[in-house]
């Protein structure tokens, strides 16, 4: 046995086992696990060692390993959200030209609006081609916080893990991720974080939407804007697939195949039009319409007086429906003219009920191949007991009592079909894609610089938020990869990320807080999914995101062995959902001060809030997994109990109330979630926090002698 002093290790017999027992310490690459050591060295770097050994009640004796690793997805997240928001911005821009002519107001704001994008992506490239060059330590220390370039990575990200052998139980691990809050620092506090400034730029956006003669789309219509334009990127390109597909099944295959196609395809169009027959979209293409450079209004067109080249402001999303006539159907735009706005013809009232023509001859398309299948299906049952195995071909040319389709007529019929569904499908996407695309063009136009800094600042707290999360997936599903129950839970309801937050309520840590919960709660936008690496090779065991603002994935590969042994629900690629939880109590000096004499609100917020998002997953948990795949622990307080007394404390005004945190500690832990401590910087609050969470655990869970317990808590803070 052992203890540091100064720098040395002085041994001593085990008559000195009064003091605490540093047994072992050491600083190494690679990361000790006995299950996982190769798939963790990929992602976890640079780890540090300590083992004590403590005595528990009945006069045994425990040995516990403190391990502090690094993450390369400090790095390797930001970097890949910057290629992400750069690649997704320069499809904003192109979407943008893509509306085709607009009056010259319209067309003035667009390019203002798409310089506005061009000076982002600029920023990002700069920032991408910086971080490119770093190396060094996989953590961006609490020194460097304020550099620019580093403004997307986390701050002091790490993995504590806590190992526990004791002779009456078998190894527990406890693990929890440290990080500086979520914020951004490069950018200062001075007005404030992003909760406080988004609401006011909401107000002021209001404003100027008149000033700019726009609509004024509230948060959640802009929301459903990029939502929108999310799904046409995905579906269209599925559905015609599917189509595709569904023509050559149909050359090749049994009925029964080509009816499985089929479902798919009308599974498909049916999310399409469910997603794409919003009403904002219609009222959308009115607004579009009124910005074209030969718009007649209804009065107009009464007086047949001449376009106005300036309109006035479109109309109110809600008077879309009111007072429209009926025009003859235009014929869709030529792909040879990209100046050509849509299908909707100048000079002339726009017509309401042309969008919903469309979406009619997409029913009728997809009505007319599922009747076509339908009698390819019916000569088949009929010609079943002489040909069981016969192919479509011969379907077509056999004999039944009704005129069957020859070999020459059917691939024509049902190509004709495919083709009339694939293009009606284009012509829809395309005219909610330009309408959507137009909602936030007015967005986009009626914001100040302020906009463009909040979209920024937003990115970087997103950014760090996103690294942390996903390495504390990684870690967790590391950890789980043997435990069936844990899977269970994992794709059934997933985990609950529950955030620590030691950050007190006063200065520039308000802005730091504000920051933080609006980091957090974007996490809601992300899923996961499980694949196969490629190979072992460190390189291939990488987690990769995709998608955009609105929704990201993080896939996270594993060795084959290791997914192979997954339940199948993971090895189908299923969506995992991770529900981030924020709870933040202030500990420090600042905090008495804020208490006596400040303004505590925003942490009351906060934790009434997300104790109900917490009490909600809890409800989803208990209803949908059973209780033994939950973790044991050797004090079984009733969740419940647990969940109603965090209750009681977050509507309790108690100064520097840390019940609050040790209690949504406790039942993260027992719902088998992914713990999270922080404080500004990740060092001397979270150090206190950490060492003492560990602590109490050997006291609790594993019979720590009373008499050791402030000997252990010394031993690690130091």
């Amino acid at each position: 046995m052992g203890e540091i002093e100064d720098g040395e290790v002085d041994h001593f017999t085990t008559d000195m086992h009064q003091k605490c027992t540093l047994v072992y310490e050491s600083s190494h690459g690679s990361v000790n696990d006995k299950d996982n050591g190769p798939i963790m060295n990929a992602v976890f770097k640079n780890a540090v060692c300590k083992v004590y050994r403590f005595q528990t009640v009945d006069s045994k004796w425990m040995l516990v390993r403190e391990q502090m690793a690094e993450c390369t997805l400090s790095f390797s997240i930001p970097k890949q959200l910057i290629a992400l928001y750069i690649q997704e911005d320069t499809c904003r821009i192109q979407e943008l030209k893509d509306l085709g002519e607009l009056s010259p107001h319209w067309d003035n704001l667009r390019k203002d609006v798409i310089s506005r994008y061009d000076q982002i992506i600029k920023e990002y490239q700069d920032t991408l081609a910086e971080l490119e060059k770093h190396t060094g330590p996989s953590f961006k220390p609490s020194c460097s916080k304020g550099q620019k370039y580093l403004e997307f990575v986390p701050i002091n990200l790490h993995t504590q893990r806590m190992r526990v052998t004791c002779p009456r139980k078998t190894d527990s691990f406890y693990d929890v991720v440290t990080v500086g809050a979520p914020a951004a620092h490069s950018q200062g506090f001075k007005n404030g974080g992003l909760q406080k400034l988004l609401s006011k730029y909401e107000s002021e956006k209001k404003s100027h939407s008149t000033a700019y003669q726009c609509i004024y789309y509230p948060p959640e219509q802009t929301a459903k804007a990029r939502e929108i334009l999310c799904v046409v990127s995905q579906l269209q390109p599925h559905i015609s697939a599917l189509a595709d597909q569904l023509l050559q099944t149909a050359q090749q295959s049994p009925i029964q195949p080509l009816r499985d196609v089929l479902k798919s395809l009308e599974e498909k169009t049916k999310q399409f039009v469910h997603a794409l027959k919003d009403e904002l979209v219609k009222s959308a293409l009115l607004a579009l319409h009124a910005a074209r450079p030969g718009y007649v209004s209804k009065s107009q067109s009464s007086a047949r007086s001449s376009p106005d080249p300036h309109p006035s402001a479109a109309p109110k999303p809600h008077s879309v429906c009111n007072n429209l006539e009926d025009s003859q159907t235009p014929q869709r735009e030529s792909q040879a003219s990209p100046v050509r706005s849509d299908s909707i013809p100048h000079h002339k009232e726009y017509d309401e009920e042309e969008w919903d023509r469309v979406w009619v001859s997409v029913a009728k398309s997809l009505n007319c191949v599922i009747a076509l299948v339908d009698k390819l299906q019916e000569q088949d049952n009929n010609n079943q007991e002489s040909a069981p195995a016969h192919t479509l071909a011969d379907v077509i040319t056999s004999h039944s009592p009704d005129p069957p389709m020859t070999t020459a007529v059917w691939p024509d019929q049902l190509g004709v079909l495919v083709q009339s569904l694939k293009e009606c499908v284009a012509e829809v996407a395309e005219r909610a894609r330009r309408s959507v695309s137009f909602v936030l063009l007015q967005e986009a136009a009626c914001s100040t610089a302020q906009g463009l800094q909040l979209q920024q600042r937003r990115d970087a707290v997103f950014s760090q938020a996103l690294a942390a999360l996903a390495c504390g997936f990684v870690m967790r599903l590391y950890a789980g990869l043997e435990d069936k129950g844990f899977l269970r839970q994992l794709h059934a309801v997933g985990l609950v990320a529950q955030f620590e937050s030691l950050l007190s309520t006063y200065s520039e840590e308000i802005g730091m807080l504000e920051d933080m919960e609006v980091g957090i709660s974007d996490l809601h936008r992300v899923t996961f999914r499980i694949t196969e690496a490629a190979s072992e090779e460190a390189v291939s065991l990488q987690p990769s995101v995709s998608g955009r603002r609105d929704h990201y994935t993080v896939e996270v590969p594993l060795p084959h062995h290791a997914f192979q042994a997954l339940p199948d629900e993971l090895r189908q690629g299923k969506p995992l959902r991770v529900l981030p939880v924020l709870f933040n109590v202030g500990i420090n000096e600042q905090q008495t001060i804020a208490e006596r004499f400040g303004d505590i609100s925003l942490q009351e917020r906060i934790n009434q809030k997300n104790f109900e998002i917490l009490e909600g997953y809890y409800k989803s948990l208990t209803s949908t997994v059973p209780s033994e795949c939950l973790p044991r622990f050797q004090t079984q307080t009733d969740i419940k109990e647990l969940l109603d007394t965090l209750g009681q404390n977050v509507v309790t005004k108690k100064r520097k109330n840390v019940e609050i945190l040790w209690l949504a500690g406790m039942i993260c832990r027992r719902m088998n979630g992914i713990r999270f401590t922080s404080c500004k910087s990740a060092k001397d609050r979270t150090s206190m926090s950490v060492t003492l969470e560990q602590c109490s655990l050997l006291r609790d869970e594993h019979l720590l002698n009373k008499d050791y317990f402030v000997r252990a808590l010394d031993c690690m803070r130091r």
